[in-house]
């Protein structure tokens, strides 16, 4: 599927959501609730892991499961950005405090914090290449620990393309700067940002999930019915048995006597 179509039958299943006026009110509501607000992602979560195939999204229940869905991405979020923000967060600091007293950076921060948060951005924009398939891969297989599973994930990225992809990431990057500059408008951009959040994340959890498959659907869903045949070639066939007539314990056919009772058969 080229980017094109992808992001045209994204579109088309994120604007599904208007046909439920309810279920949009609750997203909204729920999202602006901290902690709460995990239950919205995890329900994104579902979106990822629903069948592409679907003509209506999932269903808004099961608001525990959602939570402890969002808690783990949010916790994989973490764990994979705790690196970047540990470099990044002295150069926040020093820019921060000498602004507001000197109005420049000091020299020594051109060689220390400046350095430390170039560094941390670059590592920031390739970790979040992976962690964008990592939360998909994460939540299709249902594993936490597929999230890190990286040999997999790149595997999978080559798959897909590179080029391809890294134009994917680009694309969804530029809409979501887009939706951050509409909900900075004055006065209404914040109600604006209400409605397009839960559409947005909608839109990028089915875009994410079309991207994933151009990855999966020749290779790794083959091989999996591929073992899954020959695991069913290889189990042996099933003994034929009876039961007892005395004492109704199972007993292999072709057996003169019952193992539990001795009786004849």
């Amino acid at each position: 599927m080229k980017i094109g179509e992808n992001l045209g039958a994204s579109v088309d299943y994120a604007k599904m959501l208007f046909s439920d006026a309810g279920r949009l009110l609750i997203l909204i509501i729920l999202a602006i609730i901290p902690i709460v607000n995990l239950v919205v992602v995890g329900y994104i979560g579902e979106i990822l892991k629903h069948s592409v195939d679907s003509k209506k999204l999932p269903p808004l229940e099961k608001y525990w499961s959602l939570w402890v869905q969002g808690l783990k991405i949010a916790v994989v979020c973490l764990i994979y950005m705790i690196i970047p923000f540990v470099l990044i967060a002295p150069f926040v600091f020093v820019f921060s405090l000498s602004w507001a007293e000197i109005g420049y950076l000091p020299t020594y921060s051109w060689i220390i914090v400046v350095p430390l948060l170039i560094i941390g951005t670059v590592l920031a924009f390739f970790l979040a290449i992976i962690f964008a398939m990592a939360i998909v891969n994460m939540v299709r297989k249902n594993s936490f620990g597929k999230a890190f599973a990286v040999g997999e994930i790149t595997s999978l990225i080559g798959r897909i393309g590179w080029s391809t992809y890294l134009l994917w990431i680009i694309v969804i990057f530029v809409i979501a700067v887009i939706v951050e500059l509409i909900g900075s408008i004055p006065v209404v951009g914040w109600i604006i940002a209400l409605v397009l959040s839960p559409l947005f994340g909608i839109f990028s959890a089915r875009s994410a999930s079309l991207v994933y498959l151009e990855g999966t659907s020749s290779s790794e869903e083959e091989t999996e019915m591929q073992d899954t045949k020959s695991s069913e070639a290889l189990e042996p066939p099933m003994t034929p048995s009876k039961f007892c007539t005395k004492c109704g314990a199972k007993v292999p056919a072709g057996s003169l006597y019952c193992s539990e009772c001795g009786k004849k058969q």
